[in-house]
């Protein structure tokens, strides 16, 4: 009786300790960065690719991103794709999510032994001084990544910090151990031109400048022009260094398949060796550090990032990492990690589902990056030096992506950060002398990638948010720019090759622009644009039933019966006529009165889900993996049929977001594909950003809890309760506002910075009477 009782008391405390270690494990704790971490066109079924994410270490919006890279060649933006065999080295800077080649990739650092190689070599080869390694051994977390090199055994460690990164590497008993530095590599091409010096036995400092010539994004179409500084300090003195240079002919051309060509890379093999070179500029310039290592010996290598200047960097690092202590710099990271990824709290869903969802919100949280160092220098778009006054200078503006989810989340969550987005943009037109808004900058370029003007739906939905710290009238005269430089004018469409996409979205942000005159006031652009906004109706074709690109004389391009509505490019970027053709946020019922009516138009959207791959995966119905339908799912509550949003949602967050490497379906996209999961998962998501109207859906989890900024709401959360919530209660059964019975299936942003609380019971079956109410 004795011996059972004790066995019943020690297995509560067992119990106990285990739901006391459950319930310590934080936010961070349940970030997996190899969500999505892979290019494979053969694991997406298309060119696009997965997920491209990096598994390396980062700090919320950081300046600096520590991972290591497998591949500089191929539309591999991030440098990194998981099924590939061996590691060229660690680098500070990453791009996140996106295809055109990617760029970055900067101060590329492998510790190495033996003889020194100086170019990379190819994936899964013995000729260079990339390495095999022990994938058992990679792990992964939220501002910390290790992996075990198995050609050196060496186990290489990664932390940053927002402004400098540091790496921790363990060698094995060896004479020739070794630190190089391919000052040269940037993914998607190379630097065209580095400097390095040797500044005290501790110490080096030096740039590396990457021109369009140079390749990097869209292989030099994205006119990415910056120069990255540093200054990298050793915890093991240089004694022993020097440089390699490679010889690069005048005339050399170097975008990507110029430099991953077997001819260049022979070049890089046979660069010149010089020990003991204090300082050297060069067109391929690698440094090194040798020393001999006893058995388990850890080296560490510590430097900060500047776009600004060499003085920048040094700044940085003093501030951020003082000694070599490498543990030090990874907690803080974690610390930055659990009080960012806090600002959203859920409570209930399965293990995996909280790791997507706190992942989700980790990869939202990579960018718009902060381009500034410590003291607010910055970059500016004209090539000065800027001090930052009233905002934060950020960069990588994904725009046609990230008008969508991505910056209405931040709204919410961090809305100081949509403002200094705004201020970033508003402020590169005028140091560059431009009369519009970039649609997609990169590094101060205006790239001109992809289409629309989505930073006009950004400025608008900020502004009916009450999100105004920004210069408002520039950037009003700015959207209006954008719109006359790009837009549907007086011809009422954009003809030829994409006139579906162009025109829907110049029709869409022809509206946000009238949203914003009528808050200037402007009572002729309000009217203008308000009139501009219908341009939609005229590439309606009533004969065929739906959206149709036309010439420039006004006559419809060929339509090759019912089949054409899913042809792929066809009039149209990234999507199909089918895909594209629902892109009428701003006039949903105007979209649906062409479209025959409410009930064909239910029909056709159910038919199209319907059809769409269990998977997923890049399909012609609904293409998750891109982002012309992200706002799809949401018709249903516009169209009055709240129960089908409900469904529907929940099947994507489902079937499209999954705790692997394999679990994105489409491009991560510089945050917007996970900010569409945390906010459907939560369950509200706008339909037309610029519009404060919320679509309220059926949340994954029991409770969403929404920290708010105080600066600029009036509660301090934004809470939405789900009671009987469960895998089969997917359907609203009856909702409460703040205590009060709701029977809409939308909410205003008032509600939400009011700091209200929405309760939903959920039920298994549909309830069609709730959410009908307008």
């Amino acid at each position: 009786m004795k011996l059972n009782t004790l066995n019943k008391n020690l297995l509560c405390g067992l119990l106990l300790l285990s739901a006391t270690v459950a319930k310590a494990q934080t936010p961070a704790d349940l970030v997996n960065p190899f969500i999505g971490a892979s290019t494979s066109v053969a694991g997406a079924g298309v060119y696009h690719g997965l997920g491209k994410t990096f598994p390396g270490a980062a700090t919320p919006y950081g300046m600096v991103q520590v991972s290591p890279n497998t591949i500089t060649g191929g539309d591999n933006g991030s440098g990194y794709s998981y099924e590939h065999t061996s590691i060229e080295g660690f680098a500070f800077t990453q791009m996140s999510g996106i295809g055109w080649y990617g760029d970055l990739g900067n101060l590329l650092t492998m510790p190495t032994t033996g003889k020194l190689k100086t170019a990379k070599g190819k994936d899964g080869s013995k000729d260079g001084y990339r390495s095999a390694y022990n994938k058992a051994s990679e792990k992964g977390g939220a501002g910390y990544y290790r992996v075990t090199l198995t050609d050196y055994n060496i186990k290489a460690e990664a932390a940053a910090a927002p402004h400098s990164g540091i790496l921790r590497f363990t060698f094995p008993k060896n004479e020739q151990s070794r630190i190089q530095i391919d000052l040269a590599r940037r993914v998607g091409g190379t630097s065209v031109l580095q400097y390095v010096k040797v500044v005290d036995d501790h110490t080096i400092q030096g740039w590396m400048k990457c021109t369009p010539d140079g390749g990097g994004w869209g292989d030099g179409d994205g006119h990415a022009d910056y120069t990255v500084y540093f200054y990298a300090q050793f915890s093991k003195p240089l004694k022993k260094y020097g440089v390699w240079s490679a010889d690069i002919p005048d005339g050399q051309s170097r975008h990507l398949n110029d430099v991953s060509s077997d001819k260049y890379q022979q070049l890089i093999a046979n660069a010149a060796v010089l020990p003991g070179v204090k300082e050297k500029e060069g067109k391929h310039l690698g440094f090194y550090t040798e020393f001999a290592t006893r058995a388990n010996e850890q080296v560490v290598m510590k430097s900060g990032i500047s776009f600004s200047s060499i003085a920048g960097a040094k700044a940085n690092l003093n501030a951020e990492i003082k000694d070599y202590n490498f543990d030090i710099v990874k907690t803080k990271a974690k610390q930055l990690w659990n009080n960012a990824l806090t600002k959203v709290n859920i409570t209930g869903g399965t293990t995996e589902q909280r790791k997507v969802f706190y992942t989700a919100l980790y990869h939202t949280m990579i960018d718009p990056r902060n381009m500034e160092d410590v003291n607010g220098m910055y970059p500016g778009g004209d090539g000065k030096p800027h001090t930052s006054t009233g905002f934060t200078k950020r960069t990588i503006f994904s725009g046609w992506d990230v008008f969508r989810s991505q910056m209405p989340l931040q709204t919410i969550i961090n809305p100081s950060l949509v403002n200094d987005m705004i201020s970033s943009l508003v402020t590169l037109a005028g140091e560059k002398k431009k009369d519009y808004l970039e649609r997609w900058e990169f590094m101060n370029a205006y790239s001109g990638c992809m289409i629309g003007n989505p930073a006009i739906p950004v400025i608008a939905d900020a502004y009916a948010k009450g999100i105004r710290n920004f210069d408002v009238q520039k950037a009003y005269d700015l959207s209006v720019g954008s719109v006359e430089k790009f837009g549907n004018g007086t011809k009422g469409y954009t003809p030829e090759g994409l006139s579906i996409s162009l025109t829907l979205e110049y029709a869409y942000t022809e509206w946000c622009t009238a949203q914003l005159a009528k808050a200037m006031n402007q009572t002729g652009d309000y009217q203008k644009y308000t009139e501009r906004a219908q341009s939609y109706k005229n590439i309606f074709d009533p004969t065929v039933g739906w959206f149709r690109p036309r010439d420039k004389d006004g006559k419809w391009l060929a339509w090759d019966g019912p089949q054409t509505r899913l042809k792929q490019g066809y009039g149209t970027i990234e999507s199909s006529p089918y895909q594209q053709g629902w892109f009428v946020p701003h006039d949903v019922d105007g979209m649906a009165l062409l479209m025959g009516g409410r009930a064909k138009t239910i029909a056709d959207l159910e038919d199209m889900f319907n059809k769409t791959p269990d998977d997923m995966m890049w399909n012609d119905y609904y293409n998750h993996a891109n982002e012309p339908v992200h706002h799809v799912p949401f018709l249903f509550n516009r169209l009055g049929h709240p129960w089908l949003t409900q469904k529907w949602t929940r099947a994507i967050c489902d079937r499209a977001y999954k705790n692997k490497v394999e679990g994105l379906v489409g491009n991560e996209d510089v945050g917007q594909m996970s900010a569409w999961y945390v906010l459907a998962a939560g369950g509200l998501h706008p339909v037309c950003p610029g519009d404060t109207r919320q679509e309220i859906t059926a949340p994954v989890f029991d409770k969403v809890a929404y920290r708010l900024d105080k600066a600029y709401a009036k509660g301090s959360a934004f809470t939405i309760v789900a009671k009987n919530n469960s895998p089969k209660n997917v359907y609203i059964q009856s909702a409460k506002l703040n205590g009060v019975n709701y029977n809409k299936c939308y909410i205003d942003y008032k509600n939400i910075a009011d700091g209200s609380t929405l309760e939903l019971t959920m039920g298994p079956q549909p309830n069609k009477n709730w959410g009908t109410a307008q």
